[in-house]
């Protein structure tokens, strides 16, 4: 009897214990509101909570550069980011103020189009003609908001030669709706459905932006040149190029890697229902999740990588 309720009370504790160590909450840093990180992150989550038994997920709203100070400094779990910040962020470069040692890739999900929209009857043809103009853009710590102060740099202005507004995708779509803005740049997934509000209410033109390139790159060598298709936008008649780089989910190098192995599969079992909130997602297969953006993956994301056949460079 004594060792039957030895062994009882034995199990009990394993249970106990193995209840604790499933159950856990991670923190879900997301984007800003009008963006397509937000929903989905809304689709990681339920995938997610699925695959992990016990898992909750606390999805936040966040930004590229920000989601990466926050997972370094224990804030949050995982999140989106952008290739470009987030290796400017291991590197220490600056807008960090550190080198970022806790960031692991997971997966890269599609490429980012940073775009500029002015409205088409402004009379702005290049970046150099918004000197002196109202521009809109997210707020400080969003990879847009990086990325736009980078293009003013390359034409030798800054924010000081231009008026700008740091606020949301909806208030920058109402101050270009009103004329209190005559630009309105965003780095997200095309079609943006921030653009295609705005495009609702009055005529808009994308800027080309491939003269920039050579500047940008001199800046960050991660950035490439990415096609906006004619007909992505109402009345969008041509190819226009834009400035490009990688959306990835990067998470703390101190998650499991049972959990996050469970986590990298989920995303690539489930594609279908990511690209139901985001068609840029409908090609997603692992060799693309797989991509060398210069951050090394999480353990438990290579191990699945490595069952796929697909060799990386992890932590």
């Amino acid at each position: 009897m004594t060792r039957l309720s030895s062994a009882t009370l034995c199990l009990a504790v394993a249970t106990a214990f193995s209840a604790r160590v499933a159950a856990a909450e991670i923190r879900l840093m997301t984007g800003p509101q009008g963006g397509i990180w937000v929903p989905l992150g809304g689709q990681l989550k339920d995938m997610w909570e699925k695959a992990v038994p016990g898992l909750a997920v606390q999805s936040l709203p966040g930004a590229g550069i920000a989601n990466v100070r926050a997972i370094e400094d224990g804030k949050a779990e995982v999140g989106f980011g952008n290739s470009i910040s987030t290796v400017d962020g291991l590197a220490g470069n600056a807008p960090f103020p550190k080198k970022h040692e806790n960031i692991c890739n997971i997966a890269s999900l599609y490429p980012q189009y940073f775009q500029m929209l002015v409205p088409a009857d402004s009379g702005i043809k290049t970046v150099k003609d918004l000197k002196g103009k109202a521009i809109t853009t997210q707020p400080r710590g969003n990879t847009g908001e990086l990325i736009t102060g980078q293009l003013l740099k390359v034409h030798g202005m800054s924010y000081g030669d231009v008026k700008v507004s740091f606020v949301s995708y909806t208030d920058s779509v109402e101050q270009v709706k009103d004329g209190h803005a005559q630009a309105f740049s965003l780095g997200t997934a095309i079609p943006s459905g921030a653009v295609m509000d705005l495009a609702s209410a009055r005529d808009i033109k994308l800027l080309d932006l491939s003269a920039d390139l050579d500047g940008m790159k001199k800046l960050n060598p991660g950035y490439t040149l990415v096609t906006v298709p004619k007909g992505t936008y109402p009345k969008q008649a041509e190819d226009v190029k834009v400035i490009g780089y990688a959306t990835h989910i990067v998470a703390s190098c101190k998650l499991p890697a049972d959990q996050v192995y469970a986590m990298t599969k989920a995303i690539a079992e489930n594609v279908p229902a990511l690209a139901a909130t985001s068609k840029t997602m409908a090609s997603l297969t692992p060799q693309i999740m797989a991509e060398d953006v210069g951050v090394p993956f999480h353990p438990g994301a290579a191990r699945f990588y490595k069952e796929k056949g697909i060799a990386v460079a992890a932590k």
